[in-house]
């Protein structure tokens, strides 16, 4: 009775997936002698496990994969990583991606399709499209319509190789197109719009800026780079005076560059912790009565605009 239970191949196929799944080693030509069929049967059997691996791995977001180890002479069992986000997840991104307005209408629903079909079990998407189908039928594309993903892309790649850019700028005041050769340092997204941060060489140039000697990068939207050119030329930057984005990010609002300064206001509105996640640098430096006298560090004039549409709720002090 045993034998004939042996002899049945997916009975033989359970065992030796058991085996895999308690973490021994299989080898074709022990499972061979065993069950008494030759190494291509066993190498099939290896083969069909593989295959429903690949399959399941789409329902439990595990990838399990089936590998030969050299050291062992034989295959174990090897989980990679977790492929799939929980749909909750892809929901939170999916909102996130249709508030920014970042992209064209086609684009937005070209990378939804994809997150949704990549990341979520089949079972869940139509679930997931319905939440999201309204916002994205009436989603409002940026006016400049204009695709800059391979562009954002290409440009990214100078950045993480250090190679100077020449680009053709459009510039938002006057439409003035204007040529430069620059250092770029970062890619970052505020508002609606991707940006270039990057460091200009030529003094010509710099006298032109408010700060000419400002050690911290221009900024450029990157929709309105026309044309650029990515140049053998390698730029250096030494560790200690490395551009960090993240610090940058805390201290510019709507992406408007400009001299570091410190600003010193009276909150009295309904939500203070709305402006300390508008301003990561802001400090409440006292409360009395509901109003809050707040410091913060900040480039550039952007925050004037943010105390513009706070209205009575902010009185700057000196």
């Amino acid at each position: 009775m045993f034998e004939d239970v042996k002899g049945d191949k997916v009975v033989r196929i359970l065992q030796i997936y058991t085996k895999l799944a308690d973490g021994d080693v299989v080898r074709k030509s022990e499972e061979a002698r065993y069950y008494g069929v030759n190494e291509r049967s066993i190498q099939r059997d290896i083969d069909d496990i593989r295959n429903f691996l690949d399959a399941d791995s789409e329902r439990t977001g595990n990838v399990n994969s089936i590998v030969y180890d050299r050291q062992s002479r034989g295959y174990r069992l090897e989980t990679l990583y977790k492929l799939k986000l929980r749909n909750s997840e892809v929901l939170a991104l999916c909102k996130i991606l249709l508030d920014s307005r970042a992209f064209t209408k086609r684009e937005i629903v070209e990378i939804l399709d994809k997150l949704i079909n990549c990341c979520v079990p089949q079972s869940n998407q139509k679930l997931v499209k319905d939440l999201i189908r309204n916002e994205e039928f009436h989603y409002v594309e940026p006016r400049h319509k204009s695709k800059f993903i391979d562009k954002m892309w290409d440009i990214g790649q100078a950045v993480h190789e250090a190679r100077y850019l020449e680009l053709d700028y459009c510039r938002m005041k006057g439409r003035e197109t204007v040529h430069r050769k620059v250092k770029p340092v970062a890619i970052m997204f505020s508002e609606y719009y991707f940006y270039l941060t990057a460091f200009i060489d030529d003094e010509e140039v710099k006298k032109e800026f408010e700060v000419p000697d400002d050690a911290f990068p221009t900024i450029y939207r990157i929709d309105r780079i026309q044309s650029f050119k990515v140049l053998d030329e390698r730029f250096h930057i030494p560790y200690n005076s490395r551009f960090e984005e993240g610090e940058f990010r805390k201290r510019v609002q709507f992406m408007y560059g400009g001299r570091l300064q410190k600003v010193k206001f009276k909150y009295s509105g309904m939500d203070i912790d709305a402006v300390l996640d508008r301003l990561p640098t802001a400090k409440i430096l006292d409360e009395e009565d509901g109003v809050y006298t707040v410091s913060a560090e900040v480039f550039g004039k952007g925050i004037e605009m943010w105390i513009r549409s706070q209205g009575e709720n902010v009185v700057v002090e000196n």
